[in-house]
């Protein structure tokens, strides 16, 4: 299968329409059509009808597959070139916003770094195609265990740090005056869906054995303080490492009690650090 035909159906498929492709990819309508018409022949089967511009159920398979091959290919064009070529000067570190602790952001060279606050499940793709030199990940984990991560190329991680989690209250809330939490007592509860600024409630689900945590509010973005801000006001509860959760105005931070879980960060790489990458490495301190 021709990767170029692939990245060519994928952008058609996203876009629902053959000459949007064609401006998005540089190529002529015709040469977007040509490139349809000669994977569909590979593959047998037709992967597009063409009034709407829409998947079939073959297409749409493809598709599930297509996201992960093409950034493999993409990962391994970058870690090819990564070792041909020279260290690069600064550093441009990719990191989930509840991962930044004092610690990592002391670590950031002074001068030629460059931060990149993504959802956490954008990190590994941003390191493996080497668009950060480094990644910070964050999640709920057992104490020591690794976190799980999507297999988009081959990546080495050192665990960072393991904190405490607290539940967010506002001050009001009935539970407020506990001194600790079980995550099974607060299943039926309102929550806040953060999965970019807090911790997701698919990671609690998990937790629980797959139910409970119903959505109250959804909310899109990185931004930990407007996360921390709805709780507050009512909105809905929230899980948040201690150092994240201590000390906002208007809410309790309650300790989580059981299951006994830990807010795990754990530093991404490929290959053998260099340069500012290995510097900053060195100054976060990795813990294995």
């Amino acid at each position: 299968m021709d990767p170029h035909l692939l990245r060519t159906y994928v952008t058609v498929a996203h876009l629902a329409s053959f000459s949007e492709a064609a401006r998005a990819l540089g190529y002529t309508q015709s040469a977007v059509s040509q490139h349809i018409a000669a994977l569909e022949q590979d593959l047998g089967t037709p992967l597009l009808t063409r009034r709407p511009v829409a998947p079939t159920a073959a297409g749409e398979r493809l598709l599930e597959h297509a996201g992960p091959l093409l950034l493999r290919l993409d990962a391994a064009r970058a870690d090819v070139a990564r070792i041909a070529a020279a260290p690069a000067p600064g550093l441009t570190l990719a990191a989930a916003p509840t991962a930044l602790s004092p610690g990592a952001l002391a670590a950031l060279p002074r001068t030629g770094a460059t931060l990149r606050v993504l959802a956490r499940d954008e990190i590994p793709a941003a390191v493996a195609t080497g668009e950060a030199d480094l990644g910070l990940v964050d999640g709920l984990a057992a104490p020591t265990d690794p976190l799980r991560l999507p297999d988009v190329a081959p990546l080495t991680t050192h665990g960072v740090a393991e904190d405490a989690v607290r539940v967010l209250l506002p001050t009001a809330h009935p539970l407020a005056g506990r001194r600790g939490l079980r995550l099974g007592d607060l299943a039926d509860a309102r929550w806040l869906d953060a999965p970019d600024a807090g911790l997701p409630l698919a990671q609690l689900r998990a937790a629980n054995g797959g139910h409970g945590f119903r959505t109250a509010l959804r909310c899109t973005g990185t931004d930990v303080r407007t996360l921390t801000a709805l709780a507050a006001a009512g909105h809905g509860l929230t899980l948040l490492p201690a150092p994240a959760a201590e000390g906002v105005p208007g809410t309790v931070a309650v300790p989580l009690t059981h299951p006994r879980l830990v807010h795990r960060t754990e530093l991404l790489s490929t290959g053998t650090l260099r340069g500012a990458a290995a510097a900053f490495a060195r100054e976060l301190g990795t813990r294995d």
